[in-house]
C-alpha cells in the first residue's frame, strides 16, 4: 500500500484547481495591465480571483496582495509592521519561539538592524494565551506576530483572543495562517488581524504562489520594487493562472470546511490512539486544540531520519517536522521550544492526513510504524542501554 501522509509539507493539487487554471493559459493569457481587450479580461480574472480570496477570509478585495508564497507574505507583513514602528520610535516585536523560519529568520534579520525581539513560550502543549501576550506587549511595541496554527505539532493558537487584546493596546497583529487557512475557519475582521499570510499548495492550490491580507489604513511596505502590479505594492507580473488555481483551491476548500475537519480529525484521532500503543513514546502538541490532519509523535531511542526512511521503503510517505528544514541535522526547533530534550527530540515523525486519505491508510499506518519502530531500537545500542538500564528513560 502507498499512503501519501505529509500534507502540511505540501498537497496535491486538485482537479477544479488545475482546470481553473487552464484557461489562463489558453484564453486569458494577456497581461493583466494591458489596456488591450486581451489584458483587460485578464484583469477581470485577476480581480474575480482577489475577491473569492477576500471573501473566504471575511476581507474586502482591496486587501488582498498577490505573493509568491507564504514566505514572501511573513518578510511583507513583519517588514511593514517593523518599519511603520520605527517610525514611530516603537521597535519592539512580540512572537513565539516556534514560529516557522520565515518569521523567526526575519526577525533576527531585524535584531541585528536594532529592533528588540521578544519570543514567547509556548509550553507543552505548544499554546500561548492572550494575557502572556498582553503582559510581553509595552509602550514601544510595534508588532506581534504569531502563527495561527503550528506547522510541526498542530496547536491552535487562540488567535481572536490575541486579536482583541492587539487592537485593544493598539498594536498591529500579523499571523502566518500557512497551515490554517483551508483547513480552519477565518474571519479577519471577527478576529481583529491585522495582516495574515497563506499559501495555495497548503490547500491543493498550485505552489509558488500565496497572499497576503493587509487591513485597509495600513501602509504596507514594498519588498519588490518596480512596475505598479499589486496597487504599488508589489512588483511583477501577476501570476494568473497560479492565482486563479489558488482561488479555486481556497473556496472548495472553504466551502467543505466542516465536512473535511470532521473526517480527518476521526482519522487523526485514531491515528494517536493505535500510535499511542508503543511503548516510550509521546504525542507532541495540544490534543484538542490542533488542526484536524496533525499528528506529531516521538519514539524514544531512535532517529527519525532513519524512521522516514524505513516507512518509506513500507509506502508511507511523512517527515519528521517541516520540509523547509529536512536538511537540517540539528532537532527541530518547535519540539525543543515546548520543552524536549535533543536525544528525544530527534526521535519526531510527523504524520499529516487531509480528506484524500482513507481509513484503511490510517490502519495501515497503525500496522506498519510499530514494527519498523521496533527493529529500529533492536539495532540501537542507545535503545539497549535504556533497556538495561545503564540511562534512564526520559519517556
Amino acid at each position: 500500500m502507498f499512503v501519501y501522509a505529509d500534507n502540511a509539507a505540501t498537497t496535491k493539487i486538485s482537479k477544479a484547481a488545475l482546470d481553473a487554471m487552464m484557461p489562463a493559459f489558453e484564453t486569458y493569457y494577456g497581461n493583466p495591465s494591458s489596456l488591450h481587450t486581451t489584458g483587460q479580461e485578464a484583469a477581470e480574472q485577476l480581480l474575480a480571483a482577489r475577491q473569492s480570496v477576500a471573501e473566504n477570509l471575511g476581507a474586502e478585495a482591496r486587501e488582498i496582495y498577490f505573493t509568491s508564497g507564504g514566505s514572501e507574505a511573513d518578510n511583507q507583513a513583519i517588514r511593514t509592521g517593523a518599519i511603520l514602528g520605527a517610525k514611530k520610535g516603537k521597535k519592539h516585536i512580540i512572537s513565539t519561539a516556534f514560529e516557522h523560519h520565515a518569521v523567526l529568520h526575519t526577525l533576527n534579520k531585524l535584531e541585528k538592524e536594532g529592533f528588540e525581539i521578544t519570543l514567547l513560550d509556548v509550553h507543552k502543549s505548544g499554546i500561548i494565551t492572550a494575557q502572556e501576550v498582553a503582559n510581553a506587549i509595552r509602550e514601544d511595541t510595534c508588532l506581534v506576530t504569531i502563527m495561527f496554527a503550528n506547522n510541526e505539532i498542530g496547536s491552535i493558537e487562540p488567535i481572536a483572543e490575541i486579536g482583541a487584546v492587539c487592537k485593544e493596546k493598539g498594536v498591529l497583529f500579523h499571523t502566518d495562517a500557512v497551515q490554517a487557512a483551508g483547513h480552519l475557519k477565518i474571519d479577519v475582521k471577527e478576529m481583529n488581524i491585522d495582516m495574515l499570510s497563506l499559501s495555495a499548495h497548503k490547500f491543493h492550490g498550485p505552489k509558488g504562489v500565496g497572499a497576503l491580507y493587509c487591513r485597509k489604513g495600513i501602509l504596507l511596505q514594498n519588498l519588490i520594487e518596480g512596475g505598479a502590479q499589486e496597487r504599488g505594492k508589489r512588483a511583477g507580473t501577476e501570476n494568473l493562472p497560479a492565482i486563479l488555481g489558488m482561488a479555486k483551491a481556497l473556496d472548495d476548500a472553504c466551502g467543505k470546511i466542516d465536512e473535511n475537519a470532521k473526517y480527518v480529525s476521526a482519522m487523526r484521532d485514531r491515528l494517536i490512539e493505535g500510535l499511542s500503543k508503543i511503548p516510550h513514546s509521546i504525542v507532541n502538541g495540544d490534543t484538542e486544540k490542533r488542526l484536524p490532519g496533525n499528528v506529531n509523535m516521538c519514539f524514544e531511542g531512535i532517529e527519525g531520519e532513519s524512521l522516514l526512511l524505513w516507512l518509506d521503503a513500507n509506502g508511507i510517505e511523512a517527515s519528521s517536522g517541516s520540509a523547509c528544514t529536512s536538511g537540517s541535522l540539528d532537532p527541530s526547533h518547535v519540539l525543543l521550544a515546548i520543552g524536549l530534550p535533543h536525544e528525544v527530540a530527534h526521535g519526531s515523525l510527523r504524520l499529516s492526513l487531509c480528506e484524500e486519505n482513507t481509513p484503511e491508510e490510517v490502519e495501515y499506518i497503525i500496522e506498519t510504524v510499530p514494527k519498523v519502530v521496533d527493529y529500529l531500537r533492536n539495532i540501537s545500542p542507545v535503545w539497549e542501554s535504556l533497556e538495561k538500564g545503564e540511562i534512564s528513560h526520559v519517556i
